[in-house]
C-alpha cells in the first residue's frame, strides 16, 4: 500500500511542476503591459548651406543654427570682400591700359596711400600726378583715405600746434585781465 501511494505522490508532484510551469510561460506571454511611447524631441536647426563656388566673386559665406528645448534659428549670409574686389578691378582697368586709374582705385586703400607716399611715389589726385598730386593732398587733408597713419601723425602735428596757439590766447586774455583789473600775475604786478 505504500508504494502506490509513493508512486502517486511522485505523479502528483510531477504534474503540478508541470502545470507549475506552463501557466508560468501563459502568464509572462499575456502578461503584457500595454503602453505608447510618444517621441517629443525638437527637430534640430539645421544651417543653410550657403554655396560660393566661383573663386571670382569676392565673397566668402557663413551660416550658423542654434537650437534650444523649444526654438530653433538658423541664418546664413554671403559676406563682400572689398579688398578682393578693388584689387580685381584694378587689374581689370590696368589690363585695359588705364594704369593711372588702377593705382588711383588701389590708393583708395589708406594702407597703400601710405606705402606709396613713403615711397615719394604720391597717389593720384583728381587726374594730377607727382608734385601737383602731393599739393593737392596736403591742401585737401579731408579726401585722405581714412586710417592713413601719414595723414593722422600730421593732423595730430596741426591740433597740437593749434593748442598750442590757443593756449597762448589763453596766456593773452590772462594777462589782460590780470593788468585791467590790476592783479598781480605771478606775484608782481604789471606796469608798463
Amino acid at each position: 500500500m505504500i508504494k502506490p501511494f509513493f508512486i502517486g505522490l511522485v505523479l502528483a508532484t510531477i504534474i503540478i511542476f508541470f502545470l507549475n510551469s506552463l501557466m508560468n510561460s501563459a502568464l509572462a506571454d499575456t502578461n503584457t503591459v500595454s503602453s505608447t511611447v510618444i517621441d517629443k524631441s525638437v527637430p534640430t536647426a539645421n544651417a543653410p548651406s550657403v554655396v560660393v563656388n566661383n573663386s571670382d566673386i569676392c565673397k566668402t559665406a557663413a551660416s550658423m543654427g542654434i537650437q534650444t528645448q523649444i526654438l530653433g534659428i538658423a541664418n546664413g549670409i554671403t559676406i563682400v570682400d572689398e579688398n578682393c574686389e578693388r584689387i580685381k578691378l584694378a587689374r581689370s582697368l590696368y589690363a585695359m591700359g588705364m594704369k593711372v586709374a588702377s593705382v588711383s582705385l588701389l590708393c583708395s586703400d589708406a594702407r597703400v596711400f601710405d606705402a606709396m607716399w613713403q615711397a615719394g611715389t604720391t597717389c593720384p589726385f583728381k587726374s594730377l600726378i607727382g608734385n601737383e598730386a602731393k599739393k593737392g593732398w596736403e591742401e585737401n587733408p579731408h579726401l585722405v583715405p581714412k586710417g592713413s597713419l601719414i595723414f593722422a601723425d600730421k593732423e595730430i602735428k596741426r591740433e597740437e600746434i593749434k593748442s598750442e596757439s590757443d593756449n597762448d590766447f589763453e596766456k593773452f586774455i590772462f594777462y589782460g585781465m590780470a593788468l585791467y583789473t590790476g592783479v598781480s600775475a605771478f606775484g608782481f604786478p604789471f606796469f608798463f
